[in-house]
């Protein structure tokens, strides 16, 4: 199966690729789902495109808005723009924006997105009828209904199905309550995530009662908790599907860096061993990134709700990433979290993951020397024995 990996910005395209990715999706600063994500200027798409290529990459661009009649006018140079610079496929959900593709990039492959719903083979048909290569599941199927529907299409139509990532209460993300409380509308990329906040029901007459769950924090009848299937990957290839992907383009790049990283063992395993038992040492990743408590979504047909709080945790914090290699025992690293000499750290990398390393020395970038680093973003140089290699990560498991 493909992995595909978010892409909010340039760091965490940078971030997916360099920890296994075989894609990434992101969109432009327009008509994607994602406004409050870096995403990419048109120059910074045509960059992302040609990084990626080099890298043996595939990009997939979100134009999966439910647009309305004023976003329609610049949408078609738009898509010319994506067919010039080369972009593998466009993820739509809208029937006038697969019109629009079909009609001034006849070529250009087409991936349904989970906004679309597709829930069953009727769907599907409909959408392969106007041209889909790729059909990106809703949350909401389980893995015998994927089964029942990857039999009933032609085998050539790629199944894309969430892996990882925040669930969205309402039906794949349709949702109206950012654009009701607030005026953000989701469907257009401003979702405020009001499906977060502490809830409590009331009847105003009293005249009937609504039990809801509810402790000393209040109570979040509506947030999900997220989705997470690595001990299940055989499964989801079983059940036909082609891509898993991981959700996450506003999630820092640690997040991108660790989950991806997580997931592409993984799949590995899954590839070399006859039976998948996924090891403790790759199982235990997951959790050493942002996330609510985790559950496999509907996939089982048991969605779960994450009642006590909205508030994600971790047992790690992020400390720095490796901007150069290390030369004689020194390396350059930009901070996130404070961290000291001698203080010891956990190394995330693609070839010596959970190596702790000790740092002996700490210099800014003029030769003084430092007993810890504490300013946000600050570049500095480390010694350590460890061989560190750029985008390597530097973390620390909470107190």
């Amino acid at each position: 199966m493909e992995l595909l990996s978010p892409a909010g910005d340039r760091d965490k395209l940078i971030m997916a690729i360099e920890y296994g990715a075989d894609a990434v999706y992101l969109a432009s600063t327009r008509f994607g789902l994602r406004t409050f994500a870096g995403n990419f200027d048109l120059d910074g798409l045509k960059w992302a495109v040609d990084y990626a290529h080099a890298h043996n990459v595939k990009v997939y661009v979100t134009v999966n808005i439910i647009p309305h009649e004023s976003d329609l006018a610049d949408l078609p140079e738009y898509i010319k723009y994506l067919k010039k610079i080369k972009v593998d496929a466009v993820i739509v959900a809208d029937l006038g924006v697969i019109s629009i593709v079909k009609r001034v990039a006849p070529k250009m492959p087409i991936h349904v997105s989970t906004q679309a719903n597709i829930t069953n083979s009727e769907s599907a048909k409909v959408f392969i009828n106007l041209g889909a290569t790729r059909l990106i599941l809703a949350r909401e199927m389980t893995l015998n209904e994927i089964k029942e529907l990857r039999k009933k299409i032609p085998a050539n139509i790629e199944l894309e199905a969430f892996c990882h990532g925040a669930m969205c209460i309402s039906y794949s993300g349709r949702c109206l309550l950012s654009n009701f409380f607030t005026g953000r509308d989701a469907n257009r990329g401003a979702c405020v995530q009001a499906c977060r906040w502490n809830y409590a029901i009331r009847e105003v007459n009293k005249q009937q009662e609504y039990p809801i769950e509810e402790d000393s924090h209040g109570t979040y009848i509506l947030n999900s908790k997220d989705m997470c299937m690595i001990d299940y990957l055989d499964k989801l290839r079983d059940a036909g599907v082609s891509s898993i992907k991981i959700e996450g383009r506003m999630k820092t790049e640690y997040y991108v860096a660790n989950i991806t990283n997580a997931y592409r063992q993984a799949l590995n395993y899954l590839v070399t061993h006859k039976t998948y038992h996924l090891p403790e040492k790759i199982r235990g990743e997951i959790y050493k990134s942002s996330h609510r408590d985790y559950s496999c979504g509907f996939y089982f047909g048991e969605p779960k709700q994450s009642l006590d709080s909205s508030l994600p945790q971790a047992s790690y914090d992020f400390v720095a990433i490796v901007v150069e290699d290390a030369n004689k025992g020194r390396a350059k690293v930009e901070m996130r979290n404070r961290f000291a000499v001698n203080c010891p750290l956990e190394l995330l990398s693609k070839t010596k993951n959970n190596a702790i390393i000790t740092i002996n020395k700490i210099e800014d970038l003029d030769g003084n020397e430092l007993t810890e680093c504490k300013i946000p973003k600050q570049q500095v140089y480390i010694y350590t024995k460890a061989p560190l290699k750029k985008y390597e990560i530097l973390r620390r498991q909470k107190a």
